[in-house]
């Protein structure tokens, strides 16, 4: 019964349009029982990806009433469900592989878990690469973006920003599960940004993050930039609930970039003059989290394919050599407009149906 349920809950997980897919190692399986006790991977099977309260889920479900707000309340400490506590009423909800429980896994990462999902990675990624919309997409820099090439509210960070009105800032958990790893990185772990425009929801936040307001937020924004970390965001146009600032060491999105380019929606694609160009090698020894930067000898060359359009080699240029520049028209759909409009399609392209979920 237990490895019945599990194999349960790895199929409601695929089903969805993150997905999740089956290995012949089991590996999925074996990170699902490091996560979900057997009484708690069944109750997720029951959720929706639309918010309820305990009360609609027992009348939907059929499941008793007593205790059913703690069990999930539970969950959602532990990461496993999405949840929100709006004016002392608590909803919840199911929510994905990623982005969702793997990243709620901040405070449970240890060794042996951040070693099942190094693994089990190759697995998602190939599922991730192979079907569209993008997941993610690049907010580049905004001070590097020309004046003449305005760009649409969704590709400025700082209309994220404004538009939120309660912010948390977290430990990067793909840092830290590299740490556990034996790969370290240097560069700043606090830089993880949940954004709400509901004022107030991230206190006493189960996921372990720190409250901030608007001005220590784009502090966070100017030490990641300096660092060298690349602003990402999910792939719509509207309602992004968070910027990750991520760096090519240790985010899952930006290594695989390096083996598959343009897996990230990126608007924006830098160009190097070489008129103006010194060769000092900033660009690509210290800034560019792609390698999507080529030595020519006397000048260094931008590699248009790989390039994501995040902005970082141009802020740090003492010769003002590199510009951004917008990309070609997209195609159509590449940016959905809703997270709803991002799924459907998602679903589409699988060729998944999840209606029982929504």
């Amino acid at each position: 019964m237990n490895d019945e349920v599990y194999h349960k809950l790895a199929r409601v997980l695929d089903t969805l349009p993150n997905g999740f897919p089956a290995t012949k190692s089991g590996i999925e399986l074996k990170i699902l029982k490091k996560i979900f006790t057997p009484e708690e991977a069944d109750l997720f099977c029951d959720l929706r990806l639309t918010r309820e309260t305990a009360a609609q889920i027992a009348k939907r479900t059929g499941r008793p009433p007593e205790g059913l707000e703690e069990k999930l309340a539970s969950m959602w400490r532990r990461g496993e469900i999405g949840g929100v506590n709006l004016g002392g009423v608590l909803m919840f909800k199911m929510i994905p592989w990623i982005v969702g429980i793997y990243e709620y896994q901040i405070n449970r990462m240890d060794r042996e878990f951040a070693a099942m999902c190094e693994d089990y990675s190759r697995y998602w990624g190939r599922q991730l690469m192979k079907h569209g919309p993008r997941i993610m997409q690049v907010v580049p820099v905004e001070r590097r973006i020309p004046v003449k090439q305005e760009a649409l509210t969704y590709q400025q960070v700082s209309n994220l920003i404004e538009n939120a009105r309660a912010f948390m800032v977290n430990e990067c958990i793909c840092k830290k599960q590299r740490g556990l790893l034996d790969h370290p990185c240097s560069k700043p772990r606090e830089v993880c940004l949940a954004l709400s425009p509901v004022p107030g929801v991230f206190e006493d936040h189960p996921w372990g993050g720190r409250v901030i307001d608007r001005k220590e937020a784009y502090e966070v924004l100017r030490k990641a930039e300096e660092a060298g970390l690349v602003h990402l965001t999910v792939n719509v146009q509207k309602g992004q609930q968070f910027i990750c600032n991520c760096c090519g060491c240790c985010c899952g999105i930006l290594r695989a970039v390096k083996v598959m380019p343009r897996i990230v929606n990126s608007h924006y694609c830098a160009e190097i003059d070489p008129d103006k160009c010194s060769h000092c090698g900033i660009c690509a020894d210290e800034r560019c989290q792609v390698e999507a930067i080529r030595d020519e000898g006397d000048f260094y060359r931008i590699v248009g394919d790989r390039c994501i359009g995040c902005g970082l080699c141009a802020t740090t240029c003492p010769e003002e050599a590199i510009a951004l520049m917008r990309r070609q028209p997209e195609e159509p759909g590449t940016t959905p407009e809703t997270e709803e409009a991002w799924m459907e399609e998602r679903a589409r392209q699988r060729g998944t149906g999840f209606d029982a979920f929504k």
